[in-house]
């Protein structure tokens, strides 16, 4: 793919996987909440596990830290949100608490932002289309909730 050796190219399909899967479940989470966002939206939280697997793969593969920081990132990420919303139950969205969500939004930026700025040195018009995602991505999460 565009000549990228395989460990960039198992980097990008994840990071657009990632970013896909993320795009469905912000669409779906507020007209299906309580047949899908109540019972099955921790599916999200656990794709951290193949994330940092990839992570893994890529940090001992050689690659530098701004392609692998993104799984580990996610990894905390994941495990804070599932902690606050799965296991504490914390209904921190409405009413808002900032405590809880300055440290939420900030982990998932910077988990989605490592899988965004390094495609930019793989392949620019990727950074773009990953771009454009972002901003579906982005949208349907804040209309969501």
């Amino acid at each position: 793919m565009f000549g990228l050796d395989k460990l960039d190219t198992l980097f990008v399909i994840w990071a657009f996987f990632l970013q896909i899967i993320l795009i469905i479940h912000f669409a779906l989470r507020k007209p299906f909440f309580y047949s899908y966002t109540k019972k099955y939206s921790w599916i999200v939280y656990a794709l951290c596990i193949p994330a940092a697997v990839i992570s893994i793969i890529l940090l001992l593969g050689g690659k530098t830290w701004s392609f692998w920081i993104g799984g580990f990132l996610f990894l905390i990420y994941s495990a804070y949100g599932y902690w606050i919303d799965f296991v504490k139950k914390i209904s921190w969205r409405n009413p808002l608490r900032k405590d809880i969500m300055f440290p939420y939004v900030t982990l998932y930026l910077s988990t989605i932002m490592f899988y965004w700025w390094p495609l930019a040195l793989l392949y620019r018009p990727l950074w773009f289309v990953f771009g454009a995602l972002f901003v579906i991505g982005t949208i349907l999460n804040i209309t969501s909730h």
